[in-house]
């Protein structure tokens, strides 16, 4: 990613890093330049004449490390019409985050060391947020062939997550080999925990719900065995192991044996599993459909518990946008997914912070410390708030509430499941290596925010 850095100091006035109490920070350079008492840094301090200094009247707000997703979908290449790359870490900055991983599955699949730098190159030149691909696990995705995973790990994109999303890694052989091939470079495998045969013509959760209103069921041991099949398979070829959008409490009790048992596994759980149920299937509303699909109020309780118990590492959006034709259309035929990256910080704050299951250090834990660390991208992202760190931050006023509107957000589609909720929280300013994203709430279009080599602005799908 270009790490050119901003030309601007920011003064952040009263700032609350974690939560804690208030201080002010400068940003310059690139990095977190000074931090003290408040009152006690002048602005403009050590800078040279003519140097740009803004301050930011911060008090109350909190300050975290940039948030880092591992799991986001921007569908290009082939299917602009619901995200680019442009578009979606537009998005991304609107949200918080500061790094996205790209998910594999666009056409042509990110399966070869060319595509994967495509991505990335496409990310640098938007340069909202720093983009790293994430590498097919098979070819095509078909659970075939292994696809060429050194290639894409020794190529400009450097990928270091492999993962089929969408579709899951349901050849155990295939699977052990994935496993033992990314160890040569301290790569992991993200699965899509979906037994195929256990989940064909699936449209929501199996249970209550399902039977009531006719809809073919998705037995939550469908996801249960094959996180079982992979743990065991990470311990007997002593290698890494994801587990992409964990849902049920049987996949949280499996992970916490697993992790007992000195496994070397990780889980993520998205924002909506964190607070949407199965009931709301109840009126066939295809935005509620979503692979893994919601469950049970069980359910939910039960990856909150192992979310704040630290059994699940990361929240992580599976961030899936979609055209309004792909979603606006009878359930059976509607797409899976939902958008996520403009709404996870909030609904972490309301389902975790707002009641005390967890503090705004927990909140950085899981929404940038561990999801750097799993991707291998900690020496940049997911840094503490220390002097001398990279400045990749973001700000949010955990008193604000905002009423969610899919048609005004920043993202390209407009299937959110949180149209017109009201949420806690607003990001304020989002900082990529010191340089303003987002300023006051609203993405700051600029030199370096979307533009090419030539200064010309890039062609996407924003709004």
């Amino acid at each position: 990613m270009s790490s050119t850095p901003s030309s601007t100091t920011y003064v952040l006035r009263g700032v609350r890093p974690y939560g804690t109490d208030p201080v002010d920070v400068v940003l310059s350079d690139g990095v977190i330049a000074a931090i003290g008492a408040p009152g006690t840094i002048e602005a403009g301090e050590g800078q040279g004449a003519g140097a740009v200094v803004r301050e930011i009247q911060a008090e109350g707000h909190v300050l975290l490390p940039g948030l880092v997703d591992l799991h986001t979908h921007l569908r290009e290449p082939g299917r602009e019409d619901a995200e680019t790359v442009f578009s979606g870490t537009r998005a991304a900055a609107a949200g918080g985050f500061t790094a996205v991983h790209a998910m594999a599955n666009t056409t042509p699949t990110q399966d070869t060391a060319g595509v994967v730098e495509q991505v990335y190159r496409l990310g640098q030149e938007a340069g909202w947020v720093d983009v790293h691909p994430i590498g097919a696990v098979t070819v095509g995705l078909g659970g075939e062939k292994l696809a060429e995973l050194g290639a894409m790990a020794d190529s400009a994109a450097r990928v270091r997550v492999f993962s089929d999303d969408g579709k899951c890694v349901h050849d155990p052989v295939l699977m052990r080999r994935a496993l033992e091939y990314v160890k040569a470079f301290d790569g992991v495998v993200a699965q899509h925990a979906q037994e195929p045969r256990l989940t064909e013509g699936a449209q929501m959760n199996e249970g209550v719900v399902s039977a009531q209103i006719g809809l073919t069921g998705w037995p939550a041991v469908a996801e249960e065995s094959i996180i079982a099949r992979d743990v065991l398979l990470a311990e007997h070829v002593g290698s890494r192991l994801h587990v992409c959008h964990l849902s049920t409490a049987g996949s949280v009790e499996i992970v916490r044996w697993a992790k007992g048992r000195g496994i070397n596994v990780t889980a993520e759980v998205t924002p909506h599993h964190l607070v949407l149920t199965d009931d709301l299937a109840r009126d066939y509303d295809p935005v509620f459909k979503v692979n893994p699909p919601l469950r049970t109020a069980k359910d939910v309780e039960a990856v909150r518990e192992g979310l704040a118990d630290g059994t699940i590492d990361i929240v992580a959006t599976d961030h899936a946008p979609h055209p309004v034709e792909d979603k606006d259309c009878e359930w059976a035929s509607a797409a899976f997914g939902m958008t996520g990256l403009e709404t996870a910080l909030s609904v972490v704050q309301q389902t975790m912070v707002d009641t005390g299951r967890m503090t705004w250090a927990d909140v950085a834990r899981v929404l940038s410390e561990n999801p750097a660390r799993i991707g291998r991208i900690s020496a940049t992202q997911g840094r503490p708030i220390a002097v001398g760190e990279p400045a990749n931050l973001t700000l949010v006023d955990p008193a604000a509430t905002r009423a969610i509107d899919g048609r005004t957000q920043v993202t390209a589609s407009d299937n959110t499941p949180f149209q017109g909720m009201e949420l806690p929280g607003r990001v304020v300013a989002t900082f990529l290596r010191g340089r303003a994203t987002v300023l006051d709430g609203a993405v700051v279009d600029g030199p370096g925010n979307g533009t090419g080599a030539d200064g010309k602005t890039l062609e996407g799908a924003a709004r």
